[in-house]
């Protein structure tokens, strides 16, 4: 191993920055290194930044998921709710990226609301609101078990607004707020909140996961009011005694079961992984099914027995993710029971982690292509490392395409409005799947999606408009309509250049719709003399060449005079006698001449449209003759 290799390997043991990597490559110049030397540290240099980027990439998901389970650790210690609590609060604001989070509860006592923990608020009024049953957000939660989300707390009026809570949330400055229950079994013991202070829209996804927080806080305080229950119990009787110590042991063996998946899941594990794990502590068969697999079974959140199995919802927010059955003890105890629940939810969360991390990627890969179009004075080395990072094709030129679904228009405009919005969103969807497996970009943008993506070899940007139109228009089962422009080299080097071409792209869709050609992709090149106009840099010599390079070719090499029959041909009004008068030859020559140009050009060449074009051609031909020969 050369030492160059071998400098590249001490990068990477101590997390070198990415420009570290191009010393070696630099040293070796210096030092006169030839071609092929150069060319194999090249390529060692590249692969070791590959294996950088996949080693920061786990360091990533290895801190997400530490995050999540650090959750399900908190609870199967638990100790002081109050911490626990609070720790749910904050991560719960940390994962959605909320500006405030806060939890209340019911005090049947008092018959109102009261706020437990707050994470990010300012306002003293707000942490002290105490809400009557029913009221605000929170109460149209508690009511209906469901969560709610508005982003506009104070234009909407699905829930009974009052002057106490208006004036607490208006003192906190809150806009959007996601509020989700906290339910023991069929009642509902409190809320938890996430919101903004500014309008913003809560994905499905995020209520999920904030679904899925409210689910360990129940499981929490539920078991808190157990630890509570079991001590009063003790103080009562010396009989409890003997209870306590029994529920102990089983506490600290549900303990060591969130323990060890907590341990199992930051190191690399997968559900298959957790269900085998809960099956060597529980002394049964334990099996995931993935929802919609066959499987009618339903466990709404706790563990039911049917026949001699045991079965345990794996959800979020409503959301059925699949089961965990439990084979081989048909005596479970109700701790045990309790340890297949929440194996159930560390499940949950582990498949919505996974789910985010994919989503949180496109988001990333949108916010990147957002800064290209928007900010092109960007700092270039940074806009270079987060391209890094996303694993795209930096080096190949690229082309940018505007896509668009096009569908008429329904017969309601309010149908047609939420049509359109879920088209926008789909779309969305399937071209940043598309870019993430090209090793490129997309955002949503002006009614319809972005993307950047790098040319193949040998690939021209109206072939790539045309494969990406199939490819959305497959996913879709609609049309999409693709609009390319010419190809961009070094977009990361050049961002300036990126909003040009999609300026370029957004005009050849706009004229392939007026063309009557939706659900087609194309580029300016595949548009004609249009496409001349469209293009954002006007290549005279590509269009004349596309359109009569045959016959001028022709010419060349073999002394015809096909081009001047052609001019001629044109200004006779497309008459074969007066062409013959106007070249003083026989009219047979001339059919001759035309029928070798049919030939050449193709059987159309005479229809409005074609003759058209052919007749632009000739002029900027012999135009740009002109100026060649001065």
């Amino acid at each position: 191993m050369s030492h160059e290799h071998v400098s590249y390997l001490e990068l990477l043991a101590r997390g070198a920055a990415t420009e570290a990597y191009d010393r070696p490559v630099l040293l070796a110049r210096a030092n006169g290194a030839g071609p092929e030397a150069l060319a194999e540290l090249e390529e060692a240099k590249q692969l070791a930044l590959r294996v950088r980027a996949e080693l920061e990439g786990r360091r990533r998901r290895e801190a997400e998921l530490s995050a999540l389970f650090a959750t399900a650790h908190d609870l199967a210690g638990l100790r002081d709710l109050d911490a626990v609590l609070r720790a749910i609060v904050q991560r719960a604001r940390s994962l959605l990226g909320t500006e405030v989070a806060y939890l209340s509860l019911n005090d049947p006592a008092a018959g109102d609301t009261y706020m437990r923990v707050t994470e990010g608020s300012v306002s003293a009024r707000f942490q002290q609101v105490r809400l009557g049953m029913g009221e605000g957000l929170g109460g149209l939660v508690a009511q209906t078990a469901r969560p709610y989300v508005t982003d506009d707390y104070f234009g909407d009026a699905r829930f009974q607004h009052t002057r106490t809570i208006d004036t607490a949330v208006r003192d906190e400055g809150l806009v959007a707020i996601l509020g989700v229950p906290l339910s023991l079994g069929s009642q509902v013991i409190g809320v938890l909140f996430a919101a903004d202070r500014r309008a913003r829209v809560f994905e499905r996804e995020q209520v999920a996961l904030l679904c899925s927080f409210a689910a360990h806080a129940a499981v929490a305080i539920d078991t808190a009011n157990l630890l509570a229950e079991t001590r009063s119990a003790l103080a009562e009787l010396e009989r409890a005694n003997d209870i306590i110590r029994e529920h102990s042991g089983v506490i600290e063996r549900a303990s060591e079961v969130h323990d060890r998946l907590s341990e199992l899941v930051l190191h690399g594990g997968g559900v298959h992984d957790v269900a085998r794990a809960v099956s060597e502590v529980l002394g049964g068969t334990v099996e995931f099914t993935e929802a919609g697999a066959g499987t009618a079974r339903r466990a709404g959140g706790h563990a039911v027995r049917e026949g001699d199995d045991w079965v345990a919802a794996v959800s979020a927010g409503g959301e059925a993710l699949g089961t965990l059955v439990l084979h081989g003890r048909p005596d479970l105890n109700p701790v045990d029971q309790r340890t297949l629940e929440r194996a159930a939810l560390v499940t949950s969360l582990l498949l919505l982690a996974r789910r985010s991390a994919g989503e949180a990627e496109q988001r990333v890969r949108g916010e990147l292509l957002d800064d290209l179009l928007d900010a092109p004075d960007r700092d270039r080395r940074l806009l270079r490392e987060r391209a890094a990072r996303l694993r795209t094709d930096s080096e190949a030129p690229h082309v940018v395409l505007a896509a668009r679904v096009d569908r008429p228009a329904g017969d309601g405009d309010t149908d047609a409005g939420r049509r359109e919005s879920a088209d926008r969103q789909r779309l969305w969807s399937a071209a940043s799947h598309l870019a993430a497996t090209r090793r490129g970009l997309a955002s949503a943008r002006d009614g319809g999606t972005v993307l950047l993506l790098p040319l193949g070899p040998g690939e021209t940007a109206a072939e790539l408009a045309r494969q990406t139109a199939k490819s959305l228009g497959g996913t879709l089962r609609e049309e999409v309509t693709v609009g390319a422009s010419a190809p961009v080299r070094a977009p990361l080097d050049h961002p300036d250049r990126v909003a040009v071409a999609y300026e370029e792209a957004r005009r050849c869709l706009d004229a392939l719709r007026l063309l009557h050609r939706s659900g087609q992709g194309a580029a300016a090149e595949d548009l004609g003399f249009l496409g001349l106009l469209l293009a954002e840099r006007r290549d005279i010599g590509g269009f004349v060449d596309r359109t009569v390079g045959q016959v001028v070719a022709y010419d060349r090499r073999r002394g015809t005079e096909l081009v001047r029959t052609l001019d001629a041909y044109f200004a006779s009004g497309m008459s074969p006698a007066r062409t013959k008068d106007e070249l003083h030859v026989h009219v047979n020559t001339v059919a001759q001449r035309l029928e070798r140009i049919g030939r050449l050009l193709g059987p159309d060449w005479q229809s409005p449209a074609r003759a058209l074009e052919i007749q632009l051609a000739l002029r900027l031909h012999a135009l740009s003759d002109a100026v060649g020969g001065k």
